[in-house]
Formats: C-alpha cells, structure tokens, sequence
C-alpha cells in the first residue's frame, strides 16, 4: 500500500543529489537532481544545463520509493540507506522492459572535480558517428572553463539538452530526460578535431564518433525527407480523440483553417520539444484560423494503455488541441500505408505537415530542432512562424 508521507520523511532527502544507471560495461550515465519539498509532498527537479524536469509523483511503499517520471513509461524505485539511494530505474517500450540499476549521493557534479580544461571546444562542429558515416551531424558546443554545455543534431532531431566537463583534453557530456540516458566521452586532439569519441545510450548503445570545427556544418535533410506521392494533394483521415470519439480531417471545424498535423508519440523525447512548442504556439494563435492536430503512434495497440501515456503527456504541456490515438503503432513497417497513405514513409518522429486552407499540403517537415539547439530553434520558430502567416494571408 502506498503511505502518505511524514514531514520527517519528506524532508529527509532535500538538496542536491548525483545519480548513476550502471551499465552492464561499467561505463554509467549520470545526472543531477534537486530533491525539494513543496506543499509538504516532495518533489525532483532533473537539471540537463538550462533544463529542470519537475517531477512530482513521488509516492512510499513499504520502505521504498516509486518516482513515476512525468511523461514516460518510466519510474524509479529505491531505498535510502545512509544517505545514499539504491534501486533500479525501468523505461518500458514496445517490445521489452529496460531495467538498469540506480544509486545517487549528495553532490552537485554530475562527474568528478575537474583539472583546467586544456581546450576550449564552444562552437559548431561537423560530426561522423560510426553507424552513419555517410551523412554528418552537427554539434553545437558552449564552454565556460571546465563547463560544457551542448547538444547534437541530426536530420531527425536533437540529442536535447547534455551537460558535463572538459578536464584536460577529455570531453564528458551526459543527459537524462526519462526516455533519453546519454554518455559521450571524447578526445580532444586540438581546436580543431575531436577524435576517439564513444556514444553510449541506455543499456547497450554504443557508438564511434570523431568531429572536426567547421562553422559552416549543416545537417542534410534529403535522406529522411517525406514528400507528398505523385498525384496526390490532400490528406483524408478519422481517428479517435482521447476520449474515444471520432474526428475527421474533413469535418466543418477545420474548413477554411491553416492546418498543422503533428505526427507524434507519448514515448519521443524531442516529440516533448515539439509539443511544448506547438501548445504554446496555438493558444497564442488559434484565434487567427490556425488549427493543430496530433496523431499519435503509440508503442502498442493497446488503447488503455496508450490514452494514459497521452494523457499524461497532454496534461504536462497543458495541450489544447486534438491529440487523436491512430491506433497503429510506431513499429509497424506499414503504419504510413495506414494512416497517411497520401504519403511517403514517415521516417522518424516529430515531423510534422502543414495544410493550407483549401486542404492542400504546403509543407512537410521530419525532426524537429529543439530548444536546446540554440540558434537552429530559434531559425526552426521563424520559418514556421513565416509559412504559417504567409497561408493565413491566402483566400
């Protein structure tokens, strides 16, 4: 049975706190929480660099504590021993549970005290990872001292917000949102080259990467781009809403309205990014004609258990718009075919596609370059801002 908490126990454990997943190779990711109380019921705040995750579902059950993550399938479970905590984080997925052990200390430092950084790496980088030679990301570094700061961007996305050091000429970068768990190291051989780079995700990811200084980098969007089929203009579908009721594209509440479908799912973290962004966006803006559709590709086709992780991601970003559950999940090879036969494959999550007042597609978009991108979030806001306005202007 869950207990409700004493003051003793939920003031116990306040301040800051360094975290560890142990994975199986020994090379664990780490992050750094802020464990408050509020309203006498505690509460975390994960920091990646300029973001704080609010996490307030805090709940005891016998000697342990179940720390559910506000929008995953993901929870924490621990007990407190001296000061330190010890338990296992578990992200549920599609097919398979991932369960990896959790600890934490108090601290402030996600890694050890740091020697004078040798380099300084802020700026725009070009970068190889091994599994994708062919095609380069982008990583945008900021470095105060041993202090750094910084995402990566591919042609899907970014790797959100990462935090860490650079001591002597080794990099360190970690994150951890409840979906995301990422460890980079590196070599810094020069102001001009990262070499010996590995990228670690979750469990078991791990990845080469290398990366040369060149202000100029761009990502290439042609390999994932979505594009309207020969023939075809308009998109028609009805799915259910959260509460089970049918809507239609082609029903009176969106005639004569600029139309932005978000292809989406309760389980993406940069999907969150875009959700965030297009909440915001259409409660300063649905009084002009401006509508916003969700279509959810959820990790099954279990209906309970999809509209409560949506639910839970609609309530976190106060979403006013629709959010429709297409029913058809995120692994299946046909779920274009399915649901937008019009067209061709949607490659990753977020994209995003934008109808015309007439019911014509004007533009479509795969990835989404979040606000831990710096100036790239920035560039993605105005574009958007500017296709949107131009298509309001339209008769």
């Amino acid at each position: 049975m869950l207990a409700l908490f004493s003051y003793t126990v939920v003031t116990a454990q306040q301040g800051n706190w360094v975290a560890s997943l142990a994975r199986p190779d020994g090379n664990n990711i780490v992050f750094t929480f802020n464990w408050k109380t509020e309203n006498s019921r505690p509460v975390w705040y994960i920091r990646n660099a300029a973001e704080k995750i609010r996490v307030d579902n805090i709940t005891e059950a016998g000697d342990s504590f179940i720390v559910q993550m506000p929008v995953f399938e993901s929870q924490f479970r621990f007990t407190v021993n001296n000061n330190t905590l010890s338990g296992v984080w578990i992200k549920r997925g599609a097919v398979n549970t991932q369960v990896l052990p959790f600890s934490a200390i108090p601290g402030s430092n996600r890694f050890a005290p740091a020697t004078a950084a040798q380099k300084n790496i802020s700026g725009r980088w070009a970068v190889a990872f091994q599994e994708n030679n062919a095609e380069i990301s982008v990583a945008e570094f900021v470095q105060k001292g041993n202090i750094l700061t910084g995402t990566f961007l591919n042609s899907t996305g970014d790797y959100r917000y990462l935090e860490g050091i650079v001591t002597k000429d080794t990099l360190l970068l970690s994150g951890f949102d409840g979906s995301h768990s990422f460890l980079f190291k590196a070599v810094i051989k020069n102001n001009t080259t990262i070499n010996a780079g590995i990228f670690y995700s979750g469990a078991n990811g791990k990845e080469e990467w290398t990366a040369i200084k060149n202000s100029k980098a761009k990502v290439p969007e042609a390999s994932v781009a979505m594009y309207v089929k020969p023939g075809e203009e308009s998109l028609d579908f009805s799915f259910k809403d959260l509460e089970g009721k049918q809507v239609a594209l082609k029903s009176d509440r969106f005639k004569n309205k600029v139309i932005v479908i978000q292809l989406m799912g309760s389980w993406c973290p940069n999907c969150m990014d875009e959700t965030a962004f297009l909440s915001n966006y259409y409660n300063n803006n649905k009084q002009r004609g401006v509508e916003v559709i969700a279509l959810a590709y959820e990790y099954t086709t279990d209906w309970e258990r999809s509209v409560k992780s949506l639910k839970k991601f609609k309530q976190r970003f106060n979403v006013q718009y629709i959010i429709l559950n297409t029913e058809v999940t995120v692994t299946d090879s046909l779920r274009t075919q399915k649901t937008l036969p019009q067209v061709t494959d949607i490659k990753f999550f977020p994209s995003s596609i934008i109808i015309d007042k007439k019911g014509k597609i004007r533009k479509l978009d795969t990835g989404f370059n979040g606000p831990a991108t710096g100036l790239h979030y920035v560039a993605y806001k105005k574009e958007f801002n500017s296709v949107v306005d131009n298509l309001l202007k339209e008769n």
